[in-house]
């Protein structure tokens, strides 16, 4: 099949295209090479232009997109915006790229016609769900709403029945969890799937929707201090800084290792799958910040010591554990990487790149700077 993939030059686009290239699909890439996510000097890489038409461009560009989409059988939308923080203040921007750009693109299927399109596949994300599910002693399953910076603020976390306002204990997320994003990033992304699923089903094609949790994996961006725990922890560890972890340490995410990303996601892909659908594609699994921070501490022998500040990001999550089990029973994918042998895999690539300042610190002022960033009281 002729495959377009949009943002195809990032981390989950370059191997998703490589996968895709080795099973006999004819791949076309269209980046516009972000500095934020691929550095000062970016560029296509030798690989990458192996095995892809590689064109540097903006999603926006309607008149290049539009002629990139004809005869393309699948497009797969990853272009986008990524990260809860910067999306609190950048907003203009992302809504410019995540929903604009998502707009010119469903605006020339609909007005210059399908072509031979018959399927999108966009990148969603898991911080649609907000908090996600939760169960309550009382009331059973819940879904709280954001937590209140003034609760942070005297080191109450965890997120409340929105009932009885008791504290909650967290539960796989499943794929009919009400929308809730408590960061505009999350907005975007609910608005961007609605987009990509409804107009699917008005031109009578496949449209799927991918919830994506946590993915990390070798080959991320270490320079991009918006995403990415573990490249911002192995960047700082590396360069014998301490880790400044935020609330009490005990906020987890599910963390998803590339290659079951790229692999669920080409399942999706797969002729055989038809229709509209809307998948979580994770672990089913989740991991403590604190445990992350004391992991990669002791994968590189360092003496960093990991602060548990208290301080808090208006617009994170608590907790993120997916529930996988729908996209299991349609297309047979279940995930082959644990955690620690995914984080491994990571480290081992990171020891061998330069420990980049990544302006993470500079990103925490552009949070304090607009009362974004929250401190604990004494």
């Amino acid at each position: 099949m002729n495959i377009l993939i949009t943002g195809g030059a990032g981390f989950i686009g370059s191997r998703l295209a490589a996968r895709l290239h080795k099973h006999g699909h004819r791949i076309t890439i269209l980046d516009n090479l972000s500095r934020q996510v691929h550095g000062d000097n970016p560029e296509f890489s030798a690989d990458l232009q192996k095995i892809a038409d590689c064109i540097e461009g903006d999603v926006c560009d309607r008149i290049l997109l539009a002629d990139l989409v004809k005869h393309q059988e699948v497009i797969i939308h990853f272009a986008a915006e990524t990260g809860t923080g910067q999306s609190m203040y950048a907003i203009q921007h992302y809504e410019h790229v995540n929903i604009a750009g998502t707009s010119v693109l469903l605006d020339i299927l609909v007005n210059e016609g399908l072509g031979s399109v018959r399927k999108l596949v966009v990148a969603s994300s898991r911080a649609v769900y907000g908090e996600g599910q939760y169960r309550c002693s009382t009331h059973g399953v819940v879904y709280p709403q954001a937590r209140k910076p003034e609760l942070m603020s005297v080191g109450q976390f965890e997120p409340i029945c929105p009932l009885c306002n008791s504290i909650v204990a967290v539960e796989p997320t499943s794929e009919e969890a009400p929308f809730a994003p408590t960061s505009f990033y999350g907005l975007t992304k609910q608005v961007q799937e609605q987009m990509v699923l409804m107009f699917a089903n008005a031109l009578k094609i496949d449209g799927i929707a991918l919830r994506y949790q946590n993915v990390y994996g070798p080959g991320q961006s270490l320079s991009n201090p918006y995403t990415g725990l573990l490249a911002v922890f192995s960047n700082l560890v590396r360069k014998n800084q301490d880790l400044n972890v935020f609330e009490d340490g005990n906020e987890s995410r599910d963390f998803v290792y590339i290659d079951d990303v790229v692999e669920a996601t080409a399942s999706c892909v797969d002729e055989k799958i038809k229709g509209t659908w809307t998948f979580n594609v994770g672990s089913g699994v989740r991991t403590s910040v604190l445990e992350v921070a004391k992991a990669v501490i002791n994968y590189f022998g360092a003496n960093a010591k990991v602060n548990i500040s208290g301080d808090f990001r208006v617009g994170d999550i608590r907790h993120n554990m997916a529930d996988i089990s729908s996209l299991k029973a349609l297309t047979g994918f279940s995930p082959r990487w644990s955690f620690d042998d995914g984080l491994h895999q990571f480290l081992d690539w990171a020891s061998k790149q330069d420990a980049v300042d990544a302006g993470f610190e500079g990103s925490m002022k552009e949070l304090a700077d607009r009362g974004l960033l929250g401190v604990k009281k004494p």
